[in-house]
């Protein structure tokens, strides 16, 4: 990671307001974070929804307003697969120059046993996001005052679930992404096609990112660095699927949240000459498609001995089958990111562990 980052709060950054979705979640609330420590007027919006902790999501919101930092920020619980209370949220924040869409339902097991709350918030969420931002792109296109106001770029979450049956050793956004192995997985891929859709009918420039296994301080209870933190400080067994034998991109969340500003600086320019709309490319034209992940795929089982290192206990492991909806590696392609913003995502697995575990004994008030 280089030295110009977006946490410099002297840094400026071509933003005017910007709307942050899923501002109390994992990646949103550190994503406002560096918005506001680079001065950038942040609105943020979530649902606070019990899929968990509420209030570890509060603890969130309460941590990114108390910081000291020279952006505004302004909050809204807002439900976005609500299209009135979606609606109602884009113009109470007003003419945005970036919509950071953050906010989904999570989660690749959950979505096996409750599949309408995906469609609710993926699509119809999804959805309301890009008539908001559709709203915005014509309301510039007719802004007697200001004739050259772009239309809002929107960075949105997607996720390298979408991969799913992919075989490659490198998963690369430009290689198709047709076999999901959970709903959760193929309402990401819809949304990226929903995305693509009304970038080239709306001129709406779009990035999507897919993320892979973003984990850190303030993380999920639900994802793996959490449970296998919180079984092995109270010496209970962990349960290792796929053998163990998994491997994952795990992406710490400073190199996520840096990523995403980053990008967010820097919108699609429109189709180049001789593009093909029956033809595109991610990478090209006002829509494009970009992995954010580690700079190495890391096996689960070096992975719970960094966690083991970070607690100083050895886990007690039962070594299981996949379950369903898994798939057994990931490593991202990252050279488009480099690429694009000069960022590779190179914290190692044990230094981020050893940053959560950190964090995870302060949360809860642990000694050492």
């Amino acid at each position: 990671m280089s030295d110009d980052s977006p946490r410099s709060a002297g840094r400026g950054l071509p933003f005017g307001r910007v709307l942050v979705t899923g501002a109390a979640g994992f990646i949103g609330a550190k994503v406002a974070e560096l918005l506001r420590l680079a001065g950038v007027e942040t609105i943020g919006a979530d649902d606070l929804n019990p899929y968990y902790s509420p209030a570890l999501k509060r603890a969130r919101l309460d941590h990114l307003e108390g910081i000291e930092a020279p952006g505004d920020f302004i909050f809204h619980q807002a439900d976005l697969s609500d299209r009135t209370a979606a609606e109602r949220l884009f113009d109470s924040a007003g003419p945005v120059s970036c919509v950071i869409h953050l906010a989904a339902q999570a989660g690749v097991r959950h979505s096996l046993t409750h599949p309408h709350a995906y469609a609710s918030a993926n699509l119809d969420g999804f959805l309301n996001v890009l008539e908001g931002c559709r709203r915005q792109a014509e309301a510039a296109a007719d802004d007697p005052e200001n004739p050259d106001r772009p239309p809002p770029h929107l960075v949105y979450a997607s996720s390298s679930s979408v991969y799913g049956a992919n075989k490659d050793a490198i998963l690369k956004a430009s290689e198709p992404a047709d076999h999901p192995l959970s709903l959760y997985a193929a309402t990401k891929r819809a949304n990226e096609l929903m995305a693509h859709c009304y970038a080239h009918l709306y001129g709406l420039p779009c990035t999507g990112l897919r993320f892979f296994s973003v984990y850190g301080p303030w993380g999920r209870p639900d994802m793996a660095a959490w449970i296998f933190t919180e079984r092995i400080l109270k010496g209970e067994p962990i349960d290792v699927f796929g053998e163990g034998r998994m491997s994952r991109s795990f992406t710490y969340i400073d190199d996520v949240a840096e990523a995403v500003v980053r990008v967010a600086a820097l919108p699609p320019a429109a189709p180049p000459a001789g593009f093909q709309p029956d033809r595109p490319d991610v990478g090209t034209g006002p829509v494009r498609i970009v992995n954010v992940g580690g700079s190495e795929s890391v096996e689960l089982t070096r992975m719970i001995a960094a966690v083991e290192a970070a607690c100083g206990a050895t886990a007690e492991k039962r070594f299981l089958p996949m379950q369903p909806g898994d798939v057994p590696d990931t490593a991202a392609d990252t050279a488009p990111l480099e690429a694009l913003v000069g960022l590779t995502p190179r914290t190692t697995v044990e230094d981020g562990i050893a940053r959560f575990v950190a964090w995870f004994k302060e949360y809860h008030g642990m000694s050492d």
